[in-house]
């Protein structure tokens, strides 16, 4: 399976943002043309493993498919930092691909709000550090239509 990476809307795709002062949030914000496809597993960013992702996290995108295509939204390691695998759904899972204009909160469980990125990860018992890929997984259906899926997720750091 390739891994495609969407836009992410800062200077450096390959790093975090800075700390800066304790609960200044911060913002990712990854946007992706999507093609037809079965298959497909998309880079949004990355965040600190410490960071606590806000309830006001938002899923965008257009209408994809006469399908049922779905999208779960999951954390995965960065240079080994995770203890067994990466979580696919960590954050949020079965979010449709085929309604227009869709805008939904990212996380499926609303008690996993403010948790750190790390105690999402079903693996993961302590902070292991660094940062953790922040990734889109296409299931279900195939996509028919070309369309855009944006990521638009704040957190804060202690």
């Amino acid at each position: 399976m390739t891994t495609y990476t969407a836009t992410e809307r800062r200077s450096h795709l390959l790093a975090a943002a800075g700390q800066g002062p304790a609960y200044a949030v911060k913002n990712l914000c990854s946007t992706i043309e999507l093609a037809a496809c079965s298959t497909k597993t998309i880079n949004f960013g990355y965040i600190p493993s410490n960071a606590r992702i806000l309830g006001s996290s938002r899923l965008y995108n257009d209408d994809l498919s006469n399908n049922a295509p779905t999208l779960d939204i999951g954390l995965g390691a960065v240079n080994g930092n995770l203890v067994q695998a990466d979580d696919p759904a960590a954050i949020g899972n079965g979010f449709t691909l085929a309604t227009a204009g869709s805008d939904v909160f990212i996380f499926s469980d609303k008690a996993n709000v403010g948790l750190p990125a790390w105690d999402l990860v079903a693996s993961e018992t302590s902070d292991p550090g660094g940062v953790l890929m922040v990734y889109g997984s296409v299931l279900d259906a195939a996509t028919t239509v070309v369309g855009t899926i944006t990521l638009d997720m704040y957190y804060v750091l202690d």
